[in-house]
């Protein structure tokens, strides 16, 4: 059967939004090269394709979050045991959050992020762990309701502080101190406003305090009232209060 279309079909293709003619046609159709296994796979590994990667972890994040009752990210070690003194006390804080109606956002992993979303979990609260691709595996604790993974530390790091009212920090180490100091910077250039900060622990914090007093602020790196955009506190009740008050809860 002949086709009255075919001369215009060899002059003109459509692909998607794109028309070519004549000598710009292109052989095959996208499907086809879509489904076409063979060729070089290098692409994967390129930086379009890792902007991708990259914008469809914010999107997979901001789509399992944005229904979240107000939460406190909850941050400290990996390392710590369970049993010590200082896990339970992540287990209160998580409780305690819990019952004054927030949910509760940790890393995801062991240790004081554990103990935190345990608590949560069993004053029947929102436990949420936000997880890390890292070359030693963690894993998402037992504890979390909603739990993601990410590859990339700056799209979780924004999902910590977009989707949290406020921090709560443990003793902890490297990771716990990049979260605080960002957090910091954040309030301190107010790319975010009414963030309470809480750092749990007196004697762990203390040395650090006093080395933002007498060297950072001393030299003049600092402002003497940028101590005041976070507070030190020994006590869970305290510290569920300031970030109640200063989330105008």
């Amino acid at each position: 059967m002949s086709n009255p279309e075919g001369l215009r079909a060899l002059e003109e293709q459509r692909l998607g939004p794109v028309l070519r003619r004549r000598d710009q046609i292109r052989p095959g159709t996208t499907d086809q090269r879509l489904l076409d296994t063979e060729g070089d796979s290098q692409w994967v590994h390129t930086d379009p394709w890792r902007v991708m990667r990259i914008q469809s972890e914010f999107v997979e994040g901001f789509g399992a979050l944005a229904e979240l009752p107000s939460a406190i990210s909850v941050f400290g070690s990996a390392r710590t045991p369970a049993g010590t003194p200082e896990y339970e006390v992540g287990v209160r804080l998580g409780k305690a959050l819990a019952q004054a109606g927030f949910a509760v956002i940790t890393g995801g992993g062991p240790g004081v992020m554990e103990a935190a979303n345990k608590g949560a979990r069993e004053a029947e609260g929102v436990s949420v762990g936000l997880g890390i691709e890292l070359p030693f595996e963690q894993g998402i604790n037992a504890h979390v309701d909603i739990g993601v993974n990410f590859r990339y530390f700056f799209v979780r790091k924004t999902m910590f502080v977009k989707y949290a009212q406020g921090f709560v920090v443990l003793p902890g180490g490297l990771g716990t101190l990049d979260e605080f100091f960002e957090a910091l910077t954040l309030v301190q250039t107010r790319k975010v406003t009414r963030f309470p900060i809480v750092l749990f622990g007196t004697e762990y914090w203390s040395g650090l305090v006093d080395w933002l007093r007498g060297t950072v602020i001393a030299q003049g790196k600092a402002s003497e009232k940028d101590l005041m955009l976070f507070h030190v506190t020994d006590d869970v009740e305290e510290a569920v209060a300031l970030v109640s008050k200063e989330t105008g809860r």
